[in-house]
């Protein structure tokens, strides 16, 4: 890694959300390495060790995500990066899950990257390197059996990011997302778990993406990092795939 890119953050102020675990840890610990002050927010606050800093956030609660954000711009002095990872699963068909249900996902995984993003916006419009990313996933674009609830919920973010991308790139705030494949993350892990075969369910993932093993959280924080880094300047508006090839490779069976 050049000089210029382990340190292309320094200086600059970032909120994780869902910093706790998974994709969000891993991105927020890169972005510290590159030399950004970082806080992650999360339910779980405790579990965020140095040099990240620890604040609980609901992103299903406008009040908690005001004080959160407003927490982390005051004691940084400035906020300059916002990444909206903070996100839960479902499972099932179309009549699988129930309005609640429904109204939950959609809270999470949609309107809670609205109402981190609108908190941060004073303080992302006061920054020259202002950067929103936000976690879409492949679901958005692919159709994945057993995921409709959690599909419509990324479609959504995956319109979303395309929408503020248009509202914000002449304030100077550039705003993408990237979209995961299956990574091997805790939560994977908790579904595989409970699988009636984990080892066959976790082969049938691992084959469903042409590379053939599942994505890495390291790999998706290396992708984050780059949309939201300043070297990316001219990058909006884009939502990058990292899934090991699935969104664009048809390769034949395996002889």
């Amino acid at each position: 890694m050049t000089d210029a890119v382990s340190n292309d953050f320094g200086g600059l102020a970032a909120v994780v959300t869902g910093g706790a675990s998974g994709i969000g840890r891993a991105t927020a610990e890169l972005l510290a390495s590159r030399g950004a002050t970082v806080a992650a927010l999360d339910l779980n606050p405790d579990q965020v060790a140095d040099p990240l800093i620890g604040i609980r956030c609901d992103v299903t609660d406008d009040a908690s995500v005001r004080a959160a954000v407003a927490e982390a711009a005051e004691r940084f002095g400035r906020l300059d990066i916002v990444i909206n990872n903070a996100g839960i699963g479902a499972q099932g068909d179309v009549a699988a899950n129930d309005d609640a249900q429904w109204q939950q996902v959609l809270d999470v995984n949609v309107i809670g990257m609205a109402r981190v993003s609108r908190a941060a916006l004073p303080w992302l419009r006061q920054s020259p390197s202002a950067a929103i990313v936000n976690t879409c996933s492949i679901a958005a674009w692919a159709g994945l059996p057993q995921r409709a609830l959690y599909s419509a919920s990324k479609g959504a973010v995956y319109g979303l990011t395309l929408a503020m991308a248009a509202d914000h790139v002449r304030e100077g705030i550039r705003v993408n997302a990237v979209a995961p494949g299956t990574v091997d993350t805790p939560w994977v892990g908790r579904l595989l778990d409970a699988a009636p075969d984990p080892a066959a369910e976790r082969a049938a993932l691992q084959a469903r993406q042409p590379s053939g093993r599942l994505v890495s959280a390291d790999e998706v924080a290396h992708a984050i990092c780059y949309l939201a880094s300043p070297l990316s300047g001219s990058t909006a508006g884009t939502v990058l795939a990292v899934d090991g090839g699935m969104y664009g490779l048809r390769l034949r069976p395996p002889s």
